[in-house]
């Protein structure tokens, strides 16, 4: 049987920011009005970041927005998230992010066989240069594939 995959948010400016050396699944533990609010892809995740705390793992500065239909009961928007990882991969993470210029950012929130999984990538963050390099070169191809198409 195929798993079912359903786009809910990317976070592409990830990417580039960062060189990703290594990519995790994990599980999110949600309410249920911030699934109902996910479900209408009001869901951020550019400004967010995993951290590890008392050996569990945490999204911290996702933005779910209020479920227009929810009551006082209501979510927090901004909360810190856990994640669901094996115990072993956290401990691997901890290792790598104790390291100097490691960080865990997540690049892809979906849905999987009908629960919310978010990709995220163990990066290091990218120098000036290394950005103006790959926008540099983003150009060149563009500008490449633009006169193929005309010389046709």
């Amino acid at each position: 049987m195929a798993d079912s995959i359903v786009d809910i948010a990317k976070n592409k400016k990830a990417r580039f920011e960062y060189e990703i050396m290594d990519t995790f699944e994990a599980g999110i533990v949600l309410l249920g009005t911030e699934v109902k609010s996910i479900r209408q892809k009001k869901v951020n995740i550019h400004e967010s970041y995993a951290k590890v705390k008392n050996n569990e793992l945490y999204l911290v500065g996702m933005n779910v927005s209020h479920y227009d239909m929810g009551n006082r009961f209501n979510h927090e928007p901004l909360r810190e998230r856990k994640l669901l990882l094996h115990r072993h991969q956290i401990k691997r993470l901890t290792g790598k992010l104790q390291e100097k210029g490691f960080t865990l950012v997540p690049l892809h929130m979906y849905f999987k066989n009908g629960k919310v999984k978010i990709l995220l990538g163990l990066g290091k963050g990218k120098a000036t240069h290394d950005k103006r390099r790959v926008i540099q070169k983003r150009d060149m191809e563009r500008d490449l594939q633009r006169e193929i198409k005309n010389y046709k």
